[in-house]
């Protein structure tokens, strides 16, 4: 087993100093920082999210192993500074105002991000205006939007409403997540999809990027 397989086995089993040792390793043996975190870091994370996707693994497991793939990332990070490494995609992604709420949201982050996608996570309460700058200003590909409580779901609406207003409308997908969200919901203010959970926003999001 090589370097990169046991690098992407170590995080997919949460071993956060074993995944800072082998990248340590990898970077000593000649490797390319971009080749470690590919092949590797995302190549594992990759796996943790089909793993998750198909129940083999739970909550918890996915959070060890994201923590292990940070701990790969940020040694690798100096290294990539000034240097833009390649993603699949790019996708703003909040919690709407008004709901603070984002376990889920945070969770839709971290697959996102193992899949190899850009993500902006704007983090919790995030007014309407901030979502469509922020898509704006990063060129983003998609717009995320997370609520818990049926009180917030109206700010979805509003985030779509803002799309059209600025001539965004069909140019950003914008997809919709949370206990009280739905796919009638989605249809009804004019989001592009609902997303039941982590990994069906992954593959909603990498089939509107392969779409372009």
């Amino acid at each position: 087993m090589n370097i990169l397989e046991k690098l992407s086995l170590s995080l997919q089993n949460g071993e956060a100093s074993e995944v800072a040792e082998l990248t340590e390793q990898g970077l000593k043996s000649g490797l390319a920082p971009d080749l470690i975190l590919n092949d590797g870091l995302l190549a594992g994370m990759a796996i943790v999210g089909e793993k998750f996707k198909n129940h083999e693994i739970f909550l918890p497991d996915v959070l060890l192993s994201a923590r292990a793939m940070y701990a790969g990332i940020d040694i690798l990070k100096p290294l990539l500074a000034g240097k833009e490494i390649p993603t699949i995609g790019k996708i703003v992604i909040g919690t709407v105002q008004g709901d603070l709420h984002d376990i889920g949201k945070n969770l839709v982050a971290i697959l996102l991000k193992g899949a190899g996608f850009n993500v902006i996570d704007l983090g919790h309460d995030v007014p309407p205006e901030k979502f469509i700058a922020t898509a704006l200003e990063t060129k983003a590909d998609v717009i995320g939007l997370s609520a818990l409580l049926t009180t917030t779901m109206p700010v979805m609406k509003k985030v779509v409403e803002l799309a059209r207003e600025q001539g965004l409308y069909g140019r950003i997908k914008i997809i919709i997540g949370g206990a009280p969200a739905s796919a009638d919901y989605a249809r009804e203010i004019g989001a592009d999809a609902y997303c039941f959970d982590g990994m069906s926003a992954v593959d909603c999001v990498k089939g509107f990027v392969a779409g372009r």
